[in-house]
């Protein structure tokens, strides 16, 4: 029962993260790190074996690299890079391929979503105030960490992790 709420925990903090990024363009660290040091928890109460259990590290660790990999040329950010590999963290192998392939295709969505609005939306109403730090103002970059929470509640309902938590 308790793995159960360590999953329940895990979404709260990638909606978390979502909304976090949205507002301020950022994912905090301790947000990452909170995502990644809940796993072996869950882990645990879900009674998963050590190498399910590495395997699950092995894919959180490639997920670093690919991540950081997008970073460098400035395709994601750095929180974004390192909330890549803690939610595949969490959904080991190959769950974590379907997590990145639906992230990718809701960063599209994310992409084509924002580039709508912001034509919609006069330019002159994102000059004042707040609105001028949002994801609607002309050059702003876009927040993927919405793209990453999506693409992660998408596969979870048919995750091993939830077979596991459900059995």
């Amino acid at each position: 029962m308790a793995g159960q709420y360590l999953i329940l925990v895990f979404v709260f903090f990638l909606a978390f993260a979502a909304i976090k990024d949205a507002m301020s363009f950022t994912i905090p660290n301790w947000l990452n790190a909170s995502i990644a040091l809940t796993f072996p928890l869950a882990a645990a109460f879900l009674g998963m074996g050590w190498m399910e259990f590495g395997l699950h590290l092995a894919v959180g660790a490639g997920a670093l690299v690919i991540g950081m990999a997008l970073f460098a040329p400035g395709w994601i950010g750095g929180g974004d890079a390192k909330l890549i590999a803690a939610a595949a963290l969490w959904f080991g192998w190959p769950d974590a391929m379907m997590f990145l392939a639906k992230s990718a295709l809701m960063g599209g969505v994310l992409a084509f979503v924002l580039i709508l609005l912001r034509r919609l939306v006069p330019a002159t109403s994102l000059s004042a105030g707040w609105v001028a730090r949002t994801p609607l103002a002309v050059g702003a970059p876009a927040p993927y960490g919405i793209a990453l929470a999506a693409g992660a509640f998408w596969t979870l309902p048919g995750s091993a992790l939830l077979t596991l938590a459900s059995g």
